[in-house]
């Protein structure tokens, strides 16, 4: 007979979920080593629970020498919870954090190429850009590259908006974000140098008494 399980009062075969339904974006801040190979084994872990990536963005920290990672994943607290976990057991990783959208701040940029020409034609879509936070960053005969920044919503009615008009080219950055209420780890990292033992030299009060101890 087929194992079963029993979740939110239905019965389920082994291995279906029904945990979908609490899943939700969660951004995962990774301090970490800059070490060559890091980077895959944090991926493996991912790979293994079956867990897709939506955005990863690596970059230099707020502290010298380390590095950030930021990693968006739709999934359950309990599920995100535990890959930190996991995350935190890799030997060059210092400290990993995760929070909802809710207790961020976060941007994506995004590029868009059109048509010179169309653009030269079309009063209308100089006005949408506008209207939508764009700016230009190349101008050319051929064709002209767009800029803009904000969510993914945002983001992507610019693409609806544009796609009438020719859109030839479009690319969108992996997302940045700052945790909004937190004192950063900077701080955290130097209260713990503060209480960790320093290296300074410590009297022995045996040294050069060598005869006394040793005497039997």
């Amino acid at each position: 007979m087929e194992n079963l399980k029993i979740q939110n009062n239905k019965v389920l075969p082994a291995g279906e979920d029904l945990g979908g339904a609490d899943k939700q974006e969660f951004n995962i801040t990774v301090y970490t080593e800059n070490q060559i190979g890091l980077l895959n084994r944090i991926a493996i872990i991912f790979t293994r629970r079956k867990i897709n990536i939506d955005s990863l963005n690596t970059s230099p920290s707020e502290i010298d020498s380390i590095h950030r990672f930021n990693i968006v994943i739709t999934e359950s607290e309990e599920v995100v919870r535990k890959v930190c976990r996991q995350i935190e057991k890799q030997v060059e990783v210092l400290k990993v954090y995760y929070h909802t959208n809710a207790d961020v701040i976060w941007q994506e940029m995004a590029l868009y190429k059109v048509s010179t020409d169309v653009i030269a034609e079309q009063v209308s879509v100089e006005r949408l850009l506008r209207e939508n936070g764009a700016r230009v960053v190349v101008l050319r005969k051929d064709y002209t590259v767009f800029e803009t920044t904000g969510h993914r919503e945002e983001t992507d009615a610019l693409i609806n908006i544009l796609q009438p008009y020719g859109l030839i080219e479009f690319v969108r950055s992996a997302r940045v974000a700052i945790i909004k209420d937190s004192d950063g780890f900077n701080s955290k990292l130097r209260e713990f140098e503060r209480l960790e033992p320093g290296e300074d030299v410590i009297e022995n009060e045996y040294l050069n008494q060598g005869q006394k101890v040793f005497t039997m």
